[in-house]
């Protein structure tokens, strides 16, 4: 569920009307809802109950400093993979006893960081990264809580560039062994095993893969607690697909999600940590753009926006599909038409999708692109020279920019000519 409807035939964000936030703002233009983010992270709360827990918004997905607010005050933790995150965790107002640090290559500045910082723990991924922590961290005099990410070899059956728990990923270590290698992790200074890891992919629509997963890690902790190790702590990482094509049937709700974990590790006693992100915000966003031009070609029409590849990259990264709906509402019964719907700038990828049945709208008309909330406006660029995309946050009947579109000048401003081109 989201928080965007139509009212009177016009479709709004809460109680905003979103052909007002293009008149003030401009367009393209990001939109949030902040119940829409509320509401589904205390989903996740609720699913998890009564375990021990923590919802470590994974903030890759939309790492806007008023949207990790919400999710500060509303009492979740982040999962961060770079230092620039971990500075804005910081910056939103997380303690490190709320900050997990993931990510596959950890630089020794941004352990030092984290370190010097605090933080809950660092999901290790490698021998060679344990090596240099436990260096960094003896350096220092601290004892870094950490697990290790393994890799389960469970096929999420996700695009293929999002499945990150298969034995040909790059991430984290083989389960076979995990005995191995958590004997040395204890064996080094500087750091202290408080659990596991796992995070298999992203957008995972069927419970089966995680089920698969996590048992191996339920029969893992009972191995590793034989050998020695107190593992408190389970991350069982995020990845809970949404529904992109409102036609699709839903995938697994939180609740049902939750039922899978009691079932499979909720007879160890650990505390549970999982790292939604796409779920948390994708639905909580949409991207609201102008049509420049309807164009007909030779066997075609095209619907041209001023919105791009640039400011919504998943459709030509992924080939990934977005809902495009108009902000006037069609009327009841009114014939659709084919269009291609494309943005701007000057490459044959900047398509956001083909063949696609739509309203009848025309220039000037506003379209609305759902599900735009997790992984848009974190990817855009300054492609072609196009300012990035604004971003706005409704509450109720009020709205807010919390990013604002900079200007051309303040693009090439950004740039340093040297004396000798002077």
């Amino acid at each position: 569920m989201d928080h965007f409807l139509y009212q009177n035939g016009a479709l709004h964000a809460e109680d905003v009307a979103l052909a007002d936030i293009a008149a003030s703002v401009g367009t393209p233009v990001y939109v949030y809802s902040r119940a829409t983010f509320e509401r589904h992270l205390r989903l996740f709360d609720e699913a998890l109950d009564p375990l021990p827990h923590l919802v470590c918004y994974a903030m890759k997905a939309n790492s806007n400093q008023a949207i990790l607010r919400v999710i500060e005050q509303l009492g979740g933790g982040v999962d961060v993979v770079s230092g620039g995150e971990y500075a804005r965790a910081k910056a939103a107002g997380f303690g490190g006893d709320r900050i997990v640090f993931s990510g596959v290559g950890k630089s020794r500045d941004e352990m030092e960081l984290a370190l010097t910082g605090g933080v809950r723990q660092f999901n290790l991924e490698s021998e060679v990264e344990m090596l240099r922590l436990s260096k960094v961290a003896a350096k220092l005099g601290i004892e870094a809580p950490v697990t290790v990410r393994v890799n389960p070899d469970v096929d999420a059956r996700t695009h293929e560039k999002i499945a990150t728990g298969k034995s040909e990923n790059k991430f984290g270590i083989p389960i076979s062994r995990a005995r191995e290698v958590y004997g040395e992790v204890a064996a080094l200074p500087g750091l202290k095993v408080v659990g596991i890891d796992v995070h298999i992919g992203s957008q995972i629509t069927e419970l089966e893969p995680y089920e698969q997963a996590y048992l191996k890690v339920a029969d893992l902790t009972r191995q590793l607690r034989e050998d020695g190790h107190d593992i408190i702590r389970l991350d069982l990482g995020g990845g809970l697909g949404i529904p992109y094509e409102r036609s699709n049937s839903a995938p697994p709700l939180p609740q049902e999600y939750g039922d899978l974990v009691r079932r499979t590790v909720g007879d160890l006693g650990c505390e549970i940590e999982i790292e939604p992100g796409r779920l948390i915000a994708g639905n909580a966003g949409i991207l609201l753009s102008r049509v420049e031009y309807v164009k007909s070609g030779e066997d075609r029409d095209f619907l041209i926006l001023d919105a791009a590849m640039n400011d919504l990259i998943r459709p030509a990264m992924y080939g990934a599909w977005h809902d495009i709906e108009p902000v006037v509402e069609a009327k009841a019964g009114a014939e659709g038409r084919m269009f291609d719907v494309v943005g701007p700038v000057c490459e044959s990828g900047d398509t956001f999708a083909r063949g696609r049945m739509m309203a009848d709208v025309g220039e000037g008309d506003l379209v609305a692109f759902r599900s735009a909330g997790a992984y848009g406006a974190v990817m855009a660029s300054e492609y072609n020279s196009r300012p990035l995309v604004p971003e706005v946050l409704v509450d109720g009947d009020r709205f807010a920019v919390i990013r604002p579109r900079p200007s051309v000048e303040e693009m090439i401003a950004r740039d340093q000519v040297p004396d000798w081109l002077a």
